[in-house]
């Protein structure tokens, strides 16, 4: 199985591919898609969706895992990160992945087995279940990987498209 996760942000959105097979996990490919604060929001978004694509087009994963968005107090975040979710589940769409969202709680929960980790906990389970000299960076590269391993310890079989 190949998954292709995602930690969306309009700054910065991580990704991990991440194959699994044979009840071991090898990261393929990690990193982030960066935009620059002085870009206009809309040729931010198109940047963010053009580099998403590349890696679909590229890596050809069976499915795409988003973190589900975390509402804090600053609404101007929330909307910028709903904004790229938007783009990234259109880019995912148009590519005929399949789709599946997860809270922080289940991300946590599937990598480190309690739902109220905090992040470092999450980064060292990532370095140790995909066998990484060092913890990705920046955290939302992490995040993305832990992402994809969340979504293959929830995998059963059945994927809505």
């Amino acid at each position: 199985m190949r998954v292709l996760g995602v930690d969306p942000g309009i700054a910065i959105t991580g990704f991990g591919i991440v194959d699994y097979a044979g009840n071991s996990f090898s990261p393929l490919s990690y990193g982030c898609i960066r935009s620059v604060a002085d870009m206009p929001p809309h040729l931010r978004l198109n940047k963010l969706y053009n580099e998403l694509r590349d890696l679909i087009v590229k890596y050809r994963p069976e499915c795409l895992a988003v973190e589900e968005l975390f509402f804090n107090r600053n609404v101007r975040t929330a909307m910028s990160v709903s904004q790229a979710r938007g783009v990234i589940l259109l880019a995912a769409a148009q590519s005929g992945l399949a789709v599946c969202e997860y809270t922080p709680l289940q991300v946590k929960q599937a990598v480190v087995g309690r739902g109220r980790a905090d992040k470092q906990q999450v980064q060292y389970m990532i370095k140790i279940i995909l066998n990484l000299p060092a913890v990705p960076r920046p955290d939302d590269v992490a995040d993305a990987l832990a992402v994809a391993v969340c979504h293959v310890n929830n995998y059963s079989g059945f994927i809505v498209k």
